[in-house]
């Protein structure tokens, strides 16, 4: 099939027997544009708002399908407006948007149900997670498995489980997921694998190396590197190495900038 210019500009086709195939009419063409910037049903969170103008938001949303979406909720802020109860943090909802510029306009938001709300302590330990996601996240990046990992670590939050055990969870894989994150069971200096028993220091760039007496950054044992692959904080030294090797690596990656959330959960002495 060969294209074609008519008289009007517009794009045309000639079929296989040579008849000319009209052109889409400028309508059909609208009516197609719209469809294809126009998203319905995603699964998604809100990470965070703030006000837009006199009685609107923008909602930053975090998404299994278009990773981090800014949008526009008009008159969310009206008394009468049914959004003004669903959009809120670590509650699953089903959203819709349209729009092609980087603030989109959202058109649906419902809520989906299903998980425990978070509270006390761990409602600040959520809003660390939004701070993550925020800071390294770039918008409409995809990462559906480290949405699926977020999923994970709101509902381990909301349990009896260690915040502790899920923060580091949960701060290695989106390092992983953004692909920042080094292979922490593999010795870059030496190509071989980390030894339990021997001292490390991690490269934020690169990943462990054997550490040397002028180091600055944190000495781990291979062992602690180990259990962090594994998802094994049982060992109270994992616990205390792996919570400075993390706060070391996620400030490389955040520019020395640091995490409001973090200042006060350090403030409290619980981070």
């Amino acid at each position: 099939m060969s294209m074609f210019l008519d008289k009007t500009g517009e794009s045309g086709a000639v079929n296989a027997a040579g008849a000319e195939m009209p052109a889409a009419t400028t309508r059909e063409k609208k009516r197609a544009l719209s469809v294809e910037n126009r998203i319905a049903e995603q699964p998604g969170f809100v990470l965070h708002s703030h006000m837009y103008r006199e009685s609107s938001l923008v909602v930053e949303v975090f998404t299994r399908d278009y990773g981090r979406v800014a949008l526009v909720a008009k008159g969310a802020k009206r008394p009468t407006s049914r959004l003004r109860g669903i959009l809120q943090t670590f509650q699953p909802l089903s959203i819709g948007w349209s729009g092609k510029s980087e603030l989109r306009t959202l058109t649906a938001a419902e809520w989906v149900g299903g998980m425990i709300p978070l509270e006390n302590s761990a409602l600040l330990y959520g809003f660390y997670l939004n701070e993550l996601l925020l800071r390294l996240l770039a918008r409409e990046d995809p990462h559906q498995g480290l949405f699926e990992h977020y999923v994970r670590a709101l509902t381990r939050l909301s349990t009896s489980e260690s915040a502790q055990t899920v923060l580091r969870v949960f701060e290695l894989a989106l390092l992983r997921e953004t692909g920042v994150g080094a292979d922490l069971s593999f010795d870059v200096r030496n190509n071989r694998p980390v030894e339990p028993e021997d001292v490390y220091v991690v490269e934020p760039e690169s990943g462990p190396r054997p550490a040397l007496l002028g180091d600055t950054g944190p000495r781990v044992l291979g062992k602690t590197l180990l259990d962090m692959v594994r998802e094994d904080y049982s060992d109270p030294l994992t616990q205390q190495q792996s919570k400075l090797l993390m706060r070391f690596l996620l400030a490389h990656h955040l520019n020395g900038v640091p995490l409001q959330t973090r200042k006060i959960l350090i403030d409290l002495r619980q981070l």
